[in-house]
């Protein structure tokens, strides 16, 4: 299920570049690094309902708020885009995050699941937004690097391959896929680097 807002209008200055994959695929990894070697880039926070995992902080990546808070901000108009992932948690990216620091011309680097890109895409004009998915060389890589980060039930694992599957078909969407291969972290950061400059 995927909701946007409104109608946006934003001036043609500023640049979004969303990047999508799905679960596994080394988003976080890499917008922590862009984090540390881009200070110019503007990295918005989500909002999440999910329970924060062992090694996250609020306000670091995500503001976790509970689902009453959230649906506040759904009747508010507060979000950009928002969905519910894995039929469980909310996940969505807040207007004013993403609008104020186009509208002033800078860099906007986002992750966003591919539920919340047709959301976006209807907001943002295409001149100002470009899509880069991350994906793997397969499911089994995914799982591994799942259950690398905490254990699930079968249950759970059988839902995201599910939603592996149906998020693998949005790569042909994206405006440039990329593959991150195990062990080639670095390599992926600098193609999605080089990305991102091609791009702005």
């Amino acid at each position: 299920m995927t909701q946007g807002a409104e109608s946006t209008v934003v001036e043609d200055k500023g640049k979004l570049i969303l990047l999508l994959g799905p679960s596994g695929s080394g988003k976080g990894s890499i917008l922590r690094a862009l984090r540390e070697k881009h200070p110019e880039f503007v990295f918005p926070l989500s909002c999440t309902t999910r329970d924060p995992r062992p090694n996250e902080r609020d306000g670091d990546v995500y503001n976790f708020v509970n689902k009453e808070e959230f649906k506040r901000k759904i009747e508010a108009g507060d979000f950009l885009e928002w969905a519910i992932v894995h039929g469980e948690n909310y996940y969505g990216t807040l207007k004013k995050s993403i609008m104020i620091p186009l509208g002033e011309g800078k860099t906007v680097i986002r992750e966003v699941d591919v539920q919340g890109l047709e959301s976006i895409r209807e907001l943002v004009p295409r001149s100002q937004l470009r899509s880069v998915f991350l994906t793997v060389d397969g499911w089994e890589t995914l799982k591994a690097r799942v259950l690398r980060r905490s254990e699930l039930p079968d249950e759970e694992i059988a839902r995201r391959h599910e939603s592996f599957l149906k998020e693998m078909k949005w790569a042909e969407q994206c405006d440039m896929v990329i593959e991150n291969k195990e062990g080639e972290l670095d390599a992926t950061i600098s193609e999605v680097e080089e990305a991102i400059e091609n791009m702005v």
